[in-house]
């Protein structure tokens, strides 16, 4: 799957799919996807990725408490 970080534009293969979904980690390991050589692997702040479409994560990824928070 891939993400965009907002701050580059540039494409983030996400190497662990259990940690996007998982609302209470706030990062996630994955690689930019740019450029001929593959990358080196890091971890990206949820808070600082979007869809490529340019849509935000839905909030039940990010927020622990999405249901109770108005």
């Amino acid at each position: 799957m891939y993400l965009k970080d907002k701050a580059s534009g540039n494409l983030v293969e996400v190497l662990d799919t259990q940690a996007l979904f998982d609302p209470f980690k706030a990062s996630i390991p994955g690689r930019f996807h740019a450029g001929e050589e593959m990358q080196e692997s890091q971890d990206f702040n949820k808070s600082d990725l979007i869809f490529p479409s340019n849509e935000a994560l839905p909030r039940c990824w990010i927020d622990g408490n999405y249901k109770t928070a108005d």
